[in-house]
């Protein structure tokens, strides 16, 4: 990921077996709005201008570096369809995506 002074910047997403992460990088000024030593409520990261879909919460404070937000939000579920359709796959010896 390149790094921009003058723009919000956003890392591809990550994940571990129940959630997804997701780091956000501030330019210095709005960086210099961030309230120190607390998480943001969504209304808060939003109002600094990071976009980002529903359901993502700033959950950890980096102190060396208070310019980087960092987020996660609960691993999607499949839904009974692909589910079963990943069962289906495996029975078949076949590896799908999900």
């Amino acid at each position: 990921m390149a790094y921009r002074q003058d723009v919000i910047m956003y890392s591809n997403r990550y994940a571990d077996t129940e959630h997804e992460y997701r780091h956000v990088i501030l330019p210095s000024e709005v960086a210099a709005k961030v309230p120190r030593g607390r998480l943001l409520t969504e209304t808060e990261w939003r109002d600094l201008g990071v976009q980002q879909s529903r359901g993502w919460v700033h959950y950890m404070l980096h102190s060396p570096e208070p310019h980087i937000l960092l987020f996660k939000r609960p691993k999607p579920q499949p839904t009974p369809e692909q589910a079963a359709a990943a069962a289906q796959a495996l029975g078949r010896g076949v590896t799908l995506g999900l």
